[in-house]
């Protein structure tokens, strides 16, 4: 038995307690997780009562080590995204 929940279990259950059809369930699912990226895409930040914040974060260009041969390396600044739990979801998780 794995330790994870993928993408189809999770629109599985949402079909089930919606008593909607998986076809139609998949495609309100993928489409909010597209609306998510766009918008972080676009440098907004997306709040959902309850469950968190989706948002952007920038890293600075930094220096590290190639761990084969021990030589420095710069490591280009990029974005990435960062998810906040909120309180409810924190609670609801270590209840």
């Amino acid at each position: 038995m794995t330790n994870h929940v993928s993408k189809k279990d999770v629109i599985a259950e949402v079909a089930t307690r919606s008593e909607e059809t998986v076809k139609v369930t998949e495609k309100v699912v993928n489409t909010t997780f597209d609306v998510i990226s766009e918008k972080m895409a676009e440098g907004q930040e997306v709040h959902i009562s309850g469950f968190g914040n989706f948002k952007i974060t920038e890293r600075a260009e930094r220096q590290g080590r190639n761990p084969a041969t021990g030589a420095a390396i710069t490591i280009p600044a990029r974005k990435v995204p960062v998810f906040k739990p909120a309180k409810a979801l924190k609670e609801s998780v270590d209840a």
